[in-house]
């Protein structure tokens, strides 16, 4: 588990501006570069090069970059629309954080910049001959990355946006929660099997404000804990919606100053995440296949396709298991069930779909699947959701042949 502030960093990395914001500086150095390193050029060489070899370039550089920028941001904002309204809105998110979208961006930001810096720095004479040779060889590499760059681009444009696509991202970060949860079910502390191994004089602390627990920093729990000599236990994981009637932490202490300080130690926002939240991108896959079966799209296909995903990413559940070691023995946490990750993706599904056989069977034969992993826990919750899902689609189904054949696909469930 990180701590908060490489989490924050974690999250300025993946904002626009901070990487259009560094490429950009170092395009103006680049710039600049040619002022220094101008005295030991060989004169024989600047001598071959004038200041008309680079100027009709670096003209043609800021005019074109400037466009290219505005179309791309009109562009990514068109898909990222058409993403909101054929996938969901929280698959939104991912595409903003997209390193490709954001690389490119600032590619062509710093193209622009690094063009008008040495238009001006040109036209002031700051070069001289000799620096001129170096403004010469950094402009043919720039223009040689914005080549690749539009080229990389170009390619990337046709799948921005799809619900494909779109997907294939949601599963990604899914994938990457589900195995950090994999490797610490309990963030790197302890066990809390319930609030029964709770102490019955443990003070609770709420929640400073109503939200979503986005990242908890173990690290600074366990210090707190060990000055204090006592034990805490999280109520909550990342991805729990808390508010001021329930406890967030309960610890064995009234110091006041602990439980601020605990407080602090859980950051919380308006909004869930994707990091260190399986559920949550479980629940995004099951709105994309609701949204796909809802009648204004009357797609199907994405729906039984998000049912193949689901079976890949619950899978993991069922890898052997490879944890982490015990780094914070001083905070108990509780743990994601495999229950609610069977809740999460596949009781939408089911409940929307009810009137569509081919979801149903695609269902049945997902829930025989995971009925056959070596974890008995599968077992139970395949059977749990096979019967539920059995008795939505008989009660919404009304050919007797669909009915048939989705009965036929449960009992390969419950054999």
């Amino acid at each position: 588990m990180i701590s908060k502030w490489n989490w924050i960093y974690r999250l300025l990395t993946r904002r626009l501006w901070f990487r259009s914001t560094l490429i950009s500086l170092l395009a103006v150095l680049s710039a600049l570069l040619a002022v220094f390193l101008g005295p030991y050029i060989p004169y024989e060489i600047s001598a071959s090069i004038g200041a008309e070899a680079v100027d009709n370039i670096l003209t043609i550089i800021a005019s074109s970059m400037l466009a290219v920028t505005t179309f791309s941001l009109s562009t990514m904002v068109a898909a990222y629309s058409a993403a909101t309204t054929n996938v969901t809105p929280r698959a939104t998110k991912l595409l903003l954080q997209d390193p490709t979208s954001q690389n490119v961006l600032s590619t062509f930001v710093g193209s622009f910049l690094y063009s008008l810096v040495a238009i001006i720095t040109l036209s002031m004479g700051a070069y001289g001959d000799r620096g001129r040779v170096i403004l010469f060889v950094v402009t043919i590499f720039v223009v040689l990355l914005i080549v690749a760059t539009l080229l990389r681009w170009i390619d990337y444009l046709t799948r921005l946006g799809r619900v494909g696509e779109t997907t294939e991202v949601v599963e990604k970060a899914t994938e990457e929660a589900l195995r950090t949860s994999r490797r610490q079910p309990y963030l790197g502390g302890i066990h809390l099997a319930g609030e029964d191994d709770i102490p019955a004089d443990a003070a609770a602390i709420p929640a400073p404000f109503i939200g979503y627990v986005q990242h908890i920093d173990m690290a600074k729990l366990q210090e707190i804990a060990e000055e204090a000599g006592t034990i805490i236990y999280s109520l909550a994981l990342p991805g729990s919606f808390v508010d001021g009637r329930r406890p967030l932490v309960r610890v064995a202490s009234s110091d006041r100053e602990v439980h601020a300080a605990i407080s602090q130690a859980y950051s919380l926002a308006r909004e869930r995440s994707f990091d260190q939240d399986p559920r949550f991108g479980l629940s995004v896959l099951a709105e994309i296949a609701q949204r796909a079966l809802s009648p204004a799209i009357n797609d199907p296909g994405t729906a039984i396709d998000v049912i193949g995903r689901s079976v890949r990413l619950l899978a993991i559940w069922d890898e052997p298991e490879e944890r982490d070691p015990v780094r914070f023995p001083n905070v108990h946490v509780a743990s994601v069930k495999l229950a609610e990750l069977f809740d999460d993706v596949y009781s939408p599904i089911a409940r929307d779909g009810a009137a569509i056989a081919e979801v149903h069977v695609r269902l049945q034969k997902a829930f025989a699947a995971l009925a056959a992993f070596d974890d008995p826990r599968f077992r139970i919750e395949a059977v749990r959701h096979s019967r539920m899902a059995l008795r939505r689609a008989e009660a919404a189904l009304t050919l007797d042949e669909d009915i048939a054949a989705v009965r036929a696909a449960a009992g390969e469930v419950q054999v």
